[in-house]
């Protein structure tokens, strides 16, 4: 489509000129003899060019009142009375550019050309933000149970403010999918979200991970280096699963939390953020209080606005919703044969517990995907991981005779710390607790044998 230029100069002669210049370069124009003119035309207008000097109100009025209309539309201002400072005052008041008259045709041919270009590439990367925001609405993150649809009303809430946020929720509910939510729908929307995976940092290597270095900190800091919450200046760093935060560096946290300051390792300049904190656990807090493995001022400053998400076995009501988004969505990107789910096969995912969680859901629908060879995704095209629990939930579940609660809790860490060949990392995950929280109960058993990582 052509691109249509408001043509505002109260000069009838070169109104015409300008006008027949653009004509003849493939544009259409409208013309107007003075702002007020013009002021109706302007929501048709993929760019305005207006005469500083008019009758009535100014070029700068008309610039203004078009940049409330739509800050997007670009505005060209022409003037014979030009100067440096006027030309400053027009570009502070957001014109695109300053043409002095006499001007050649050419030239302002080619400012035309160039301000409809930058218009072109900012409403390409305006939509290019748009797309990557809706993968985190609410449409997307798919839960109609109630449950669901009072954590949308929080994070609805919330997202404008900069509360520090506490998400709290068995892994694989989705706690990553909340965070950026809560980012996408705040004002810091265009800025920096950075992740901060605390379980995959090792401790010898978090403080410099989270807080940067300066050269020469260590052996092998051959170059200063800025740390996440750094990269995350004036946007959003998530901690996910903060409980395994090691006591040294929560130290560390509560100072960016109050202060908003720290410094590099190896440097005495503190640095000042503006950063919002979103926080994510899959472990008991309050526990890990009562333990003294994490600080109680540093709890209640990330817990300013908790959030429990539940877990899929808690809104069993959304996995209908879920498989159908998962088929419609993987579907596609796998290349099945399978398009539909039918009902039987949702009734056999709503027999099952789900210990992983959305996450574990969305892993069997795409095992399940791959390996259909239908259009349709029946009960035995449902790959679980292992059979379903009975809905009671019951169990002939007997601690050993002769064995007190206490030795038994003992004996299943031994063993999952012999599965792991003494790793305790990997003995927390087995046992689903934070290496804390481990670490913890070893020194109550006076076991610390075994590599911490």
């Amino acid at each position: 489509m052509k691109k249509r230029i408001l043509v505002v100069e109260d000069e009838i002669k070169l109104r015409r000129v300008i006008q027949l210049q653009l004509s003849s370069s493939g544009y259409e124009t409208d013309l107007a003899g003075s702002a007020e003119e013009a002021i109706p035309r302007l929501d048709r207008a993929d760019l305005v060019l207006s005469d500083l000097k008019l009758p009535g109100k100014s070029g700068l009025e008309l610039l203004s009142y078009a940049h409330r209309q739509d800050a997007n539309l670009p505005v060209i201002l022409m003037t014979a009375f030009g100067t440096v400072e006027t030309a400053v005052e027009a570009m502070r008041n957001g014109a695109f550019d300053f043409v002095l008259k006499p001007f050649s045709l050419d030239h302002l041919n080619r400012v035309v050309e160039k301000a409809l270009e930058v218009s072109a590439l900012r409403d390409e990367n305006r939509k290019l933000r748009e797309e990557l925001g809706q993968r985190y609405q609410f449409d997307n993150i798919v839960g109609r149970s109630r449950p669901m649809q009072e954590i949308f009303a929080t994070v609805a809430r919330v997202a404008p403010t900069r509360a520090t946020v506490l998400l709290a929720g068995e892994s694989g509910t989705g706690k990553d999918l909340i965070a950026r939510a809560i980012h996408f729908h705040s004002p810091r929307r265009e800025r920096p979200f950075v992740k901060i995976n605390c379980t995959a940092i090792p401790e010898n290597l978090m403080e410099s991970e989270l807080f940067g270095y300066e050269k020469g900190a260590f052996t092998g800091a051959n170059t200063s280096k800025p740390g996440k919450f750094e990269q995350a200046d004036t946007g959003t760093v998530f901690l996910d699963e903060i409980g395994d935060v090691p006591a040294s560096i929560q130290v560390k946290l509560l100072r960016v939390l109050q202060e908003r300051e720290f410094e590099r390792l190896g440097s005495n300049k503190t640095l000042h953020i503006d950063v919002r904190v979103v926080a994510a656990t899959n472990a008991d807090l309050r526990a890990a209080l009562e333990q003294g493995t994490f600080r109680e001022d540093l709890y209640y400053r990330l817990n300013v606005v908790p959030m429990n998400i539940p877990s899929l076995r808690e809104r069993k009501e959304d996995i209908p919703f879920l498989a159908r988004h998962f088929v419609e969505k993987l579907g596609p990107e796998l290349g099945s044969t399978a398009s539909s789910i039918s009902d039987a096969a949702i009734e056999r995912l709503m027999e099952y517990h789900w210990p992983g969680n959305v996450r574990e859901l969305e892993n069997v629908m795409e095992r399940s995907l791959v390996l259909c060879s239908g259009k349709t995704l029946e009960p035995d095209a449902i790959r679980l991981d292992i059979a379903p629990q009975s809905k009671a939930g019951g169990g002939d579940f007997t601690i050993p005779g002769g064995m007190s609660l206490d030795d038994y809790e003992k004996a299943i860490i031994r063993e999952a710390l012999r599965r792991a060949n003494g790793n305790k990392s990997q003995t927390a995950r087995i046992l689903g607790l934070t290496r804390n929280a481990l670490r913890y109960r070893l020194s109550q058993m006076g076991l610390e044998g075994g590599s911490s990582e």
